[in-house]
């Protein structure tokens, strides 16, 4: 790969919203195992891999809009809300895959929890580099259920785990306009002495 081909396919990684997603075109199931393959790959101290995945597409995609909304509706007590209810019953329909993004505890590991976040979101950016890679658009969510402690067991993740969120993926027409940032002379210090 070209140097100036890696600074593109970074630059142009955007997140990808789904209302912008083309309706009922399926993402390849290839592009997501290789977009997993290429998340395994992610730096991990001590190796221990802390990333967790489940795929959820075609029916499993109503499977998955079904249970955030059953667990929405059993925690949230007298902060329900129907509109939201509604939301988390329609808005994954618009996506071809949905991949929870859940992080292992490795406390024999003796590694700080930070440490291990950060492997996990390192490896959401592989995913993310990969789709770009692709033409494919994703978008990584902390909405729904992400903060529920009752919806951790249903991705095999004990109390000490994370669940970090989601990653909604589908096909898109068109790339995302090109983004912006201010400087990284404003972000940067340097000390040579």
């Amino acid at each position: 790969m070209e140097i100036s081909q890696l600074n593109e396919l970074i630059r142009s990684r955007r997140s990808v919203f789904p209302r912008q997603y083309t309706p009922g075109k399926q993402v390849d199931d290839a592009i997501i195992t290789q977009m997993l393959e290429n998340a395994n790959w992610a730096p991990t101290h001590k190796l221990t891999e802390p990333w967790r995945f489940t795929v959820f597409t075609g029916k499993g995609i109503h499977t998955f809009a079904g249970l955030q909304a059953s667990i929405y509706k059993n925690s949230a007590g007298e902060k329900f809300k129907e509109d939201q209810y509604q939301k988390l019953l329609s808005n994954p329909l618009a996506a071809s895959h949905i991949i929870s993004i859940g992080m292992k505890r490795h406390a024999a590991a003796n590694i700080p929890e930070m440490e291990e976040i950060a492997a996990v979101a390192m490896a959401v950016q592989n995913m993310y580099l990969t789709a770009t890679a692709y033409g494919v658009g994703c978008y990584w969510t902390t909405g729904g259920i992400t903060f529920v402690e009752a919806a951790k067991p249903f991705f095999h993740l004990d109390p000490a785990d994370k669940l970090m969120g989601f990653l909604y993926v589908g096909a898109i027409e068109t790339p995302s306009a090109p983004g912006t940032r201010k400087p990284i002379s404003e972000k940067t210090n340097w000390i040579r002495e």
